[in-house]
């Protein structure tokens, strides 16, 4: 497959690692029981243990909201945890220790979710941990992994400075949850939080008619979620789940956190910054390795939460790796892939990491590039010493001929929002709202031709672009706000259109400002807070400088690069501003896109 990993960017490719480490032996069934938290609250854990059981162990360490396991019907042959059970199956039998554990609120575990990845789950994460290395097949050494909220909990457990957690390998997940998830260039996506809300009231309550709109958890032999083992008749799970009742619904409580770091409207200290893994990323200690995964269409922003993760921690062991992915590498995005199932083994590489820093074997893993990301369409991975690493910036200038030009455009263009304009149904937001999606932007179409756009000459040479896009815009409106999309294509020798990246800014939040020490990054940066707020003045021209969402993708020798505008995505965003639809019109010779090019 042609996203497996090539000699030419391992030393030891992770497929020719995994073959140094077969698996020796099963899975066996979990020990589940309760572990008390400092306010007496019930969290419901499983552990797996390698082999006979007896020995002394690593232990990986999974803190979920989607069910630890679930019961299943009798003689069901499913899988009882659709969400780490790959992950068990993986490292079970080849010597690790795994614990699963239902965070508070969730599946079999007592308490009340006050809010999404409350702070209280961030400090019962260091009482696990304590409970696990008082084990006796414990071995001391704790490392955390998992998909989305589960590697943002991996973030929260280093966070709380435990000297038992070695290594952990957040993957697909954020850095910051307001601008990576939930509100991308201030912009709030609408569709995500009903989804989402939908799904956790699905799971939090044990409404199983709810979860059937998931494919993920919609099997008819799942049967809520497992009682552990005191409990065979279910009694301590429906006073757990009786108490999920005051748990808090996703629409409402993300509608109350409107500006980045300001605390909800009923507790001015619980903001945004609460349920981020950078707001405490001070307490993750310096040996602690750390491995950052994402893909290039993993939702609204995780990309650049693995970037932002990766720089930050700059002082400690850290790995980088960004593939043509969506969210949780369920399927290769590429439009040239060899299957829709990718190729890569990451799990292996994983294995290499906590291998390394977790049972410090020998791996070679230390003597890798820092980096690895891969380009689509040319299908290959790279190897990078860090990042950013483009060699160049490629300029093309809007023109009023609706071309991309080589020098700065003159004129004038005009766009007025569409509230009908959309994305599709298939695209980089499906996945991250529990949506079983198996295509990136098939239709896309006629879209990008839709929009006010430009078109590059045809390529001479195959431009390969790595990073953050940015497109400048000067601009004049006729509204207060307005919400600005720009989208990159390539259009193809025969015409075809491959949706390449976007980026999206409301223009309220349009100040430009320098990010904080604990959120590096290499593209322009807002605060989003409401101090630095402000309406634009209609009729007033302005400058807009808007970062696209990072990608690796090369244009082939014959295709066009276009850059369209528009003032919305009816799909996924709300309309801003509410009652009106605002226009734009654009000073042409203050109108560029800037294009990071990796060198070949």
């Amino acid at each position: 497959m042609k996203d497996a990993a090539p000699a030419a960017a391992w030393r030891v490719p992770p497929e020719a690692y995994l073959a140094t480490r077969p698996a020796e032996g099963g899975v066996p069934a979990p020990v589940s029981e309760y572990v008390a938290m400092r306010d007496g609250c019930r969290i419901a854990v499983d552990t797996y243990l390698p082999g006979d059981g007896t020995g002394r162990y690593p232990c990986l360490l999974f803190l979920t909201p989607y069910y630890r396991r679930f019961a299943l019907a009798q003689g069901s042959p499913a899988d009882p945890n659709p969400n780490t059970g790959k992950f068990r199956d993986f490292f079970v039998p080849r010597g690790y220790a795994v614990v699963v554990a239902d965070v508070r609120g969730t599946g079999a575990s007592f308490g009340t979710r006050d809010g999404f990845r409350s702070p209280a789950e961030r400090l019962d994460s260091a009482e696990i941990a304590d409970w696990i290395v008082a084990q006796g097949w414990s071995d001391g050494r704790i490392g955390a992994t998992g998909v989305s909220y589960l590697g943002a909990a991996a973030d929260f457990l280093a966070s709380t400075g435990h000297p038992a957690v070695k290594a952990i390998a957040p993957l697909f997940s954020v850095w910051d949850t307001w601008s990576d998830n939930y509100f991308p260039g201030g912009l709030q996506i609408a569709s995500l939080t009903q989804h989402y809300d939908r799904l956790m009231e699905g799971l939090d309550l044990d409404r199983r008619e709810l979860l059937r709109d998931f494919s993920y958890y919609a099997n008819p032999d799942f049967r809520g979620p497992q009682p552990v083992d005191a409990d065979p008749d279910g009694t301590l799970l429906a006073e757990a789940l009786a108490e999920h009742r005051g748990n808090f619904r996703q629409t409402g409580f993300m509608a109350d956190l409107r500006y980045r770091e300001e605390g909800l409207p009923y507790d001015p200290d619980y903001s945004s910054a609460a349920f981020s893994p950078y707001h405490y990323a001070q307490g993750i200690r310096p040996d602690v390795a750390v491995m950052s995964v994402s893909g290039w269409m993993d939702g609204a922003g995780y990309a650049n939460g693995a970037i932002a993760r990766h720089l930050t921690l700059k002082d400690n062991p850290r790995h980088l790796l960004l593939g043509p992915w969506d969210h949780g590498a369920r399927i290769d995005v590429s439009p040239w892939r060899a299957a829709e199932t990718p190729g890569f083994p990451l799990l292996a590489e994983v294995l290499r990491f906590f291998d390394t820093y977790l049972m410090e074997r020998g791996t070679g893993l230390r003597d890798e590039a820092p980096v690895h990301v891969y380009a689509m369409h040319e299908e290959e991975w790279h190897a990078l010493p860090d990042w950013p690493a483009e060699a160049g910036l490629r300029q093309l200038f809007p023109q009023a001929d609706g071309s991309l030009g080589a020098a700065p455009g003159q004129g004038a263009a005009a766009f007025a929002a569409d509230p009908g304009m959309g994305t599709g149904t298939q695209t980089r937001y499906e996945r991250i709202a529990g949506i079983d999606c198996r295509s990136c932007y098939p239709d896309w179409q006629g879209r990008s031709a839709a929009m006010l756009h430009w078109d590059s000459a045809p390529l001479e040479a195959p431009f390969r672009l790595l990073g953050h896009a940015h497109a400048d815009l000067e601009i004049v409106l006729d509204t207060a706000d307005a919400a600005i999309f720009a989208y990159l294509t390539e259009v193809e020798a025969d015409g075809t259109e491959r949706h390449v990246t976007e980026g999206m800014l409301r223009v309220l939040h349009r100040a430009e400002a320098l990010p904080p020490p604990e959120i590096a990054v290499p593209w322009i940066w807002r605060s989003f807070r409401r101090e630095d707020a402000a309406p634009a003045v209609p009729g007033e021209r302005m400058r807009l400088r808007l970062p696209l969402l990072p990608v690796g993708w090369q244009f082939a020798a014959g295709s066009r690069i276009r850059l369209s505008l528009s003032g919305g995505d009816a799909d996924h965003f709300g309309k801003v501003p509410h009652g009106r639809l605002p226009r734009a019109d654009l000073a042409l010779a203050g109108c560029r896109i800037a294009l990071p090019e990796l060198a070949a």
